[in-house]
């Protein structure tokens, strides 16, 4: 999988889905590693995860891993560092994208990145493996933010408490008039421990943990999941059970790409979009209910395939949805891209160049707006997306109006890709033993999956009883809060919704 010609032919190359033995993993300085990141950004791969860990419970040395996305390549690169001391040099003002990451490790295992440019809180968590009993709670939403000094300059701070209902997020704002110099964006306000949930896993209330990561991306968490349990055990899925994955993945797509552009419209006033768009959500959310019982897929992907098949009778009835639910989302978002007072709203609105994207990190439609071309159906394809391609939805300019398109683009994709999908439909299988996973010990295994937002990233691995010692999730908001901060710098902060919907982050994804 590497040549002499390869300047990362040092790390590991693997596929997504993969499990390897921890053993196999290069261990570098944490200088290299530092190089690689340089190198691999340059390179134009992405740092897809970055964490700390320890091997051999609280006492173990403490270790760093990190996993590369090489698109171009369809591989992810991993490679490991040992930490010498609790204080390593920063690589973030060499590699922005590192920035998030190491304010977590420092967060999680008070390793002190020296030269970061602000280490401000993540999520205001309890350390990873700290005793519950002694360990102190941080204070939720005390933190140093940005100032911005001068005559006329004022600051607007809107949460965490919002009106309706809605996740909790700060945003705190610098301002002249209505122009908008800075943004910034603080989380963590219902951080629920997710990651440490886990550990000592794979356990049978695990899967729900899981689902709930981000509610409105359960079937994207849950096959991420599952993909990792699967490589690390051995499991093989049968194809039936992979194509009734695909399908439910992208119905969350459908549902809430429909969902967030009847928000957009909302957003500029224009009603009929935003009323149609409002109730044809609800038939995509239907179809995961025939699916399963469960209008956002819960109980659908289970390790080892899913708990429910698709029969002769039910393909039809989807289908058949299918086709009057593109006929009406056809009409209703049509009407977005023919109205001037919407697209005067939407073009160069919150625009994003795509260096900056590229800079960041940023994943998704976020990214594709950009037109930045990667999406992992396509780069790092598993399970269905492995015999049948969807093509990638790309627009220009990064402005409200490309993040809106890609979405649009997606819906109908989305809709002729299930429809294929359920036309060469495998023989149903059996559903999966409910007999707990035997995990391989000493293992790691990376599972990529496209999110309706954008990357999904799981990292998962064993001790040496082949129980989960570190689990590791990257949520594609994790990537994109960033962009939106940046999104709003120049523009009115009177734009701040629609920018805000735009990109349509998850607060819990982020703050796990």
């Amino acid at each position: 999988m590497t040549t002499r010609s390869d300047p990362f032919a040092a790390l590991l190359a693997i596929r997504n889905g993969d499990a390897v033995p921890w053993s196999r993993i290069p261990e570098l300085s944490v200088a290299a590693l530092h190089d690689v990141f340089v190198a691999a950004t340059d390179a134009e791969l992405r740092i897809a995860a970055f964490f700390a860990l320890r091997r051999g419970g609280d006492a173990g040395a403490l270790r760093m891993l990190a996993v590369l996305a090489d698109d171009a390549h369809s591989r992810l690169l991993l490679a490991g560092a040992h930490c010498p001391s609790l204080e390593v040099d920063s690589v973030t003002p060499r590699c922005p994208q590192a920035q998030l990451f190491e304010r977590e490790m420092h967060e999680q295992f008070g390793l002190t990145p020296a030269g970061h440019p602000w280490l401000k809180p993540v999520r205001f968590a309890r350390p990873l493996h700290a005793d519950p009993k002694t360990a102190a709670s941080p204070s939720i939403g005390v933190a140093d933010f940005y100032r911005l000094g001068g005559e006329g300059v004022h600051e607007v701070a809107v949460g965490p408490v919002h009106a309706g209902v809605i996740e909790p997020g700060h945003f705190r704002f610098q301002c002249h008039g209505e122009h908008v110099f800075h943004l910034e964006i603080s989380l963590g306000y219902q951080h629920r421990g997710v990651e440490e949930a886990l550990l000592g896993g794979p356990s049978r209330g695990s899967i729900r943990q899981i689902e709930t990561i981000a509610g409105d991306t359960s079937i994207g968490h849950a096959t991420a999941y599952c993909h990792a349990l699967e490589a690390l055990a051995g499991r093989h899925v049968p194809a039936h059970a992979h194509v009734v994955r695909a399908i439910a993945l992208e119905l969350e797509r459908l549902a809430n790409h429909c969902g967030d552009l009847g928000a957009l419209a909302g957003d500029v006033g224009f009603l009929p979009t935003s009323a149609y768009c409002g109730r044809i959500r609800g038939d995509f959310l239907n179809l995961s209910a025939l699916l399963c019982g469960n209008r956002f897929g819960r109980s659908l992907v289970v390790p080892g395939g899913t708990r429910f098949g698709i029969d002769a009778a039910m393909a039809a009835e989807l289908r058949s949805r299918l086709e009057t639910a593109r006929a009406d989302v056809t009409s209703a978002v049509e009407l977005l891209w023919t109205t001037p007072s919407v697209l005067a709203r939407f073009e160069n609105t919150g625009a994003l160049s795509s260096e900056i994207a590229t800079v960041l990190g940023l994943v998704g439609p976020a990214a594709r707006a950009c037109g930045e071309e990667f999406d992992v159906r396509a780069d790092h394809p598993s399970g269905a997306f492995r015999f049948l391609q969807l093509p990638i939805a790309t627009a220009q300019g990064g402005d409200v109006h490309a993040r809106a398109f890609v979405r649009w683009l997606e819906i109908q994709r989305s809709i002729a890709y299930a429809q294929e999908l359920l036309s060469v439909l495998p023989a149903p299988a059996p559903a999966p033993s409910r007999e707990a996973l035997v995990l391989a010990a000493d293992h790691v295994a990376v599972a990529l999956v496209e999110g309706w937002r954008g990357e999904i990233c799981h990292v998962a691995s064993t001790d040496h009883s082949g129980r989960l010692d570190r689990y590791k999730v990257v949520d594609p908001s994790f990537h994109n809060w960033a962009g939106l901060a940046m999104a709003l710098r120049g523009q009115e902060i009177s734009d701040f919704p629609l920018c805000n919907k735009s990109f349509n982050l998850s607060y819990c994804g982020h703050d796990l």
